[in-house]
């Protein structure tokens, strides 16, 4: 394997001014530039990223901290900072934690040891002193799908109770008086959040939402047919159903059709999060759009910009984004 050294050899140049022409550096000329890169090219010669992070130091990836990687609201997420690195000509660097406080950190700790020094992190069971500790220890860490006030510069989020009181508008709009919610059985903000406003919001257009028709069961589409099938089996009437995600959402529409109930004649249907499912289900799945792929991208640059200006910050207002619905064919008006 060639180095650094050889290349240096070759082209006839000390190993310094392989050094700027690999970091870009100044005071090489045109001529010397392109000898060493041919000669880097003829060699087979790769800079090592950890050494050139020592040189620069700046490192030549984006970090990601997510906690599944099957779940398509956290691939669009991952694929939103790819993009930025791309545009930066750099790499992602992918880490994966589950649930737990403990997981997380080490997912953390994984990119830190890497020499990642801008990174976006998708957390959900570290405490708040511990993401305030670790914000003012790295500059280039950037929470996403979390706000905490001490850091909201730090923050990029999303209006979850928003996304719940929209819903209920949208099927109050449709005369709907009978509902049901399925929520994820995690001890995590987002579903709460989302049930809260959704049932404060029907209380406030004089509704009710029945605790017996609220089923928590695991986030995805085997959870939505167990919740729904729980909902069945109870044998009480609701016409309208509010699910925490998409998956689940079109788990229940395909229990709900297994059982002769029709969506959207007798049931109404909608989700949240909006993923590229959504659009091909059957019916196509009323939902709410969760801008995850944009929020991070921009929580990807934000992590860049306070790497590089760690003492500016960009901005002091809240990076909040708002979810929007969007009516396909799972919900209509209901019919007495």
């Amino acid at each position: 394997m060639s180095t650094i050294k050889d290349v240096a050899r070759v082209a006839g140049v000390s190993i310094a001014t392989v050094s700027r022409v690999i970091n870009n550096g100044p005071k090489v000329g045109d001529k010397t530039r392109a000898r060493v890169f041919s000669v880097m090219q003829e060699l087979g010669y790769t800079p090592n990223a950890n050494a050139r992070a020592l040189v620069t130091q700046t490192s030549t990836t984006i970090g990601v901290v997510i906690p599944d990687l099957t779940d398509p609201f956290f691939a669009s997420l991952a694929n939103g900072v790819d993009k930025v690195a791309r545009a930066n000509n750099m790499q992602l660097l992918l880490s994966t934690s589950l649930l737990t406080a403990e997981s997380e950190m080490q997912a953390i700790n994984l990119l830190l040891e890497r020499r990642c020094d801008a990174f976006v992190v998708h957390s959900k069971k570290l405490t708040d002193e511990q993401l305030i500790d670790l914000a003012q220890r790295v500059p280039g860490l950037v929470l996403i799908d979390r706000q905490i006030e001490a850091i909201k510069h730090k923050c990029v989020w999303l209006d979850n109770a928003e996304g719940g009181r929209i819903a209920a508008r949208h099927l109050d709009s449709l005369q709907h008086e009978n509902f049901a919610c399925i929520t994820s059985k995690y001890q995590i903000d987002d579903p709460a959040v989302r049930l809260n406003g959704f049932a404060k919001e029907l209380t406030q257009l004089g509704h009710h939402l029945p605790t017996d028709l609220t089923i928590a069961a695991e986030p995805n589409q085997q959870g939505g047919e167990i919740a729904t099938q729980q909902l069945i089996a109870k044998k009480k009437p609701f016409s309208a159903l509010f699910v925490y995600n998409d998956a689940m959402a079109i788990g229940a529409i395909s229990t709900l059709e297994d059982n002769g109930i029709r969506v959207p004649g007798d049931v109404s249907v909608i989700g949240f999060d909006d993923v590229l499912l959504s659009r091909y289900s059957r019916p196509k799945l009323t939902t709410l759009n969760y801008p995850i792929e944009e929020m991070a991208q921009h929580a990807a640059e934000l992590a860049l910009f306070n790497r590089d200006k760690p003492n500016t910050q960009a901005s002091n207002d809240n990076f909040i984004y708002l979810p929007r619905l969007v009516k396909r064919e799972s919900t209509a008006a209901y019919r007495k």
